[in-house]
């Protein structure tokens, strides 16, 4: 796991490796410079710069300093870069300044744009570059970019050439990922020294897109003087906890899953739920259903077997069906009518092993988050209007801070929470929280958020809760991810299905 920091921690790193480590803050800026002039031109420019038209368009701060260490250093590289000074040439902080003077000194352009100057000069550069460098403002920004300044984030947003963003796209929140105003939307962004909380979120990949981290010459192992927000999943951590099995293994010891799901007209979601669980290796699955269910359900099925629920004696039935299972997965597609809400609260109070929570199952206790203190395994998986309704609020101001939502939820229900959606938030009760690195569009299709539940019921039948989540949120993410380069880029046309077929062909090597 890598660690993600907020925007206070990011301030802390800074100072704690100047300091206490003794590393110049010029030479912290140099570096960052000097490492996204790298990245741009490798992502930007297709690796040659010669020539190459850009318009870094600086702030009076510390991200605009580390424009300008950019533009000098593509202009060694043999292009013909040109700053932008934006705002009030007197205030530039002290690292901008020296790095403005250096710029001037070398025989770098500068072009000053004053508060409420016409932004037409910037404008007409913007549409005649190869590339646009964002270095605005970064991640101290704490307020909506509004007025005259907002007209500059337009013209940027304007380039048809590619926008690149240092450290995070001026006007998204760097904590939050929220834009509150205007916000540049880049291509690419060269973020410093640590991923940030921010950019790993819906909002934050659609203004950031591709990420790289610019180290600073300094030891990442430093964030451990001032800790981080999140941890981000990687490959080798799913590698660790989905390990090879031994020989001997057999059925009943890989884990017999319990899908407790479907209603009339809904039978498509346990099957999906029982197809993740299947793909991702449970040796045993029986969909537990209404017996009207249960007959739709049963001539489709070859690997999977069915258990009927008797609505006159639901509890002696599930007793019944519960035994000798290892995980269950409860909710898709069983309906939110009476028969249903008792039938979840009876397996919420009875069931004592791993329970993964889904769809109905959590729409059906709307502002009661916690009746799930009732079960002492819980797995909830909500996506941004399911926990919404949970916590009495819309689905907006749930993705406007979607760490502090899913902690939220964590404390009124005592439950590993999985807030779903591009870079999928994964929540312990032991305060541990981690995102996946995978925003893949081609995953938004029916069914999805069903096989993730299996998948995760049966990674919890032998990993503890925060791992089986975490490994099966990161397995579903990459196997839409595997589809998508399989499919030429697609990022749309996924069947559910073939999210679990797709777990078959992924390598999970770091």
């Amino acid at each position: 796991m890598l660690p993600v920091l907020s925007r206070a921690q990011v301030r802390d790193f800074d100072a704690h490796a100047i300091s206490k480590c003794h590393v110049p803050s010029l030479l912290l800026m140099e570096n960052a410079g000097a490492g996204a002039a790298e990245v741009l031109v490798r992502e930007a420019l297709s690796g040659s710069s010669r020539g190459a038209r850009v318009v870094v368009v600086c702030g009076t701060g510390n991200n605009g300093g580390d424009g300008l260490v950019v533009a000098r250093h593509l202009s060694v590289r043999g292009a013909s870069p040109v700053v932008f000074l934006v705002g009030d040439i007197l205030r530039v902080s002290p690292d901008a300044a020296a790095n403005l003077a250096a710029w001037r000194g070398v025989g770098g352009d500068v072009r000053e744009l004053a508060p409420g100057a016409r932004v037409s000069g910037l404008a007409q550069a913007i549409a005649d570059a190869d590339v646009v460098v964002d270095a605005l403002f970064g991640t101290g920004l704490d307020r909506p970019i509004e007025g005259w300044l907002a007209e500059v984030v337009d013209a940027i947003n304007r380039a048809t050439a590619p926008r690149f963003a240092l450290d995070v796209p001026s006007g998204l929140d760097a904590d939050t990922g929220a834009a509150p105003g205007a916000a540049v939307e880049a291509q690419v962004t060269a973020t410093f020294a640590h991923h940030k909380l921010g950019l790993l979120t819906p909002n934050g990949s659609r203004l950031s897109g591709r990420v790289h981290v610019v180290g600073l010459g300094v030891p990442a192992s430093l964030v451990g003087h001032v800790g981080s927000s999140a941890q981000l999943l990687e490959k080798s951590d799913i590698a660790r906890w989905y390990g090879r099995r031994t020989p001997g293994t057999y059925k009943n010891a890989a884990g017999h899953v319990l899908v407790v799901a479907g209603s009339p007209g809904k039978v498509g979601a346990p099957q999906l739920v029982a197809h993740g669980a299947m793909r991702a290796g449970a040796g045993l699955t029986t969909i537990a259903t209404w017996p009207e269910s249960a007959r739709a359900i049963e001539s489709r099925l070859l690997e999977v077997m069915t258990a009927r629920i008797d609505r006159a004696d639901t509890g002696a039935s599930l007793d019944a069906i519960l035994k000798d299972k290892d995980a269950v997965v409860v909710g898709p597609g069983l309906g939110l009518d009476d028969d249903s809400r008792l039938l979840v609260e009876y397996v919420l109070a009875t069931w004592r092993g791993p329970i993964v929570v889904d769809a109905d199952a959590l729409s059906m206790f709307a502002g009661r988050p916690t009746t799930f203190m009732a079960a002492k395994n819980a797995i909830l998986t909500p996506h941004p209007g399911e926990l919404g309704r949970l916590l009495d609020r819309s689905a907006a101001q749930v993705d406007s801070d979607r760490f502090r939502a899913a902690r939220e939820l964590v404390a009124a229900t005592g439950a590993v929470v999985v807030l779903k959606g591009a870079h999928t938030v994964i929540a312990s009760p032991d305060a541990r929280l981690a995102v996946t690195p995978v925003a893949c569009p081609a995953l938004a299709t029916a069914g999805a958020g069903d096989l993730l539940g299996g998948i995760i019921g049966a990674l919890a039948c032998s990993l503890p809760l925060f791992e089986a989540a975490c490994t099966g949120v990161m397995l579903h993410a990459l196997a839409g991810e595997a589809w998508s380069q399989a499919h030429g880029g697609a990022d749309r046309g996924l069947l559910a299905s073939e999210i679990g077929d797709m777990l078959l062909s992924l390598r999970l090597e770091a």
